[in-house]
């Protein structure tokens, strides 16, 4: 959450000093990569958690983990 956060003071301050097109698209990426950095984390967090290292025996808790892991992705894919 910090590099999000830095990012995005970083983008917020190049906007309020109008600088130049090209400075704000390269912080816009790196505001995307933080991003992208901290949606994977939580996704390998979650499928260890829920799906891999899961103490429940039941496959049907186990499939709706998963199921719920995939429809974040194709959601955030999109």
């Amino acid at each position: 959450m910090s590099r999000l956060r830095g990012q995005v003071n970083a983008l917020e301050k190049a906007l309020e000093n109008e600088q130049e097109c090209s400075d704000v698209l390269q912080l816009l990426a790196a505001c995307r990569g933080a991003i992208n950095a901290l949606m994977a984390e939580v996704m390998e967090g979650h499928l260890k958690f829920h799906v891999l290292e899961s103490k429940r025996e039941r496959t049907a808790e186990r499939k709706k983990s998963a199921e719920e892991i995939i429809a974040v992705i194709r959601r955030y894919l999109k």
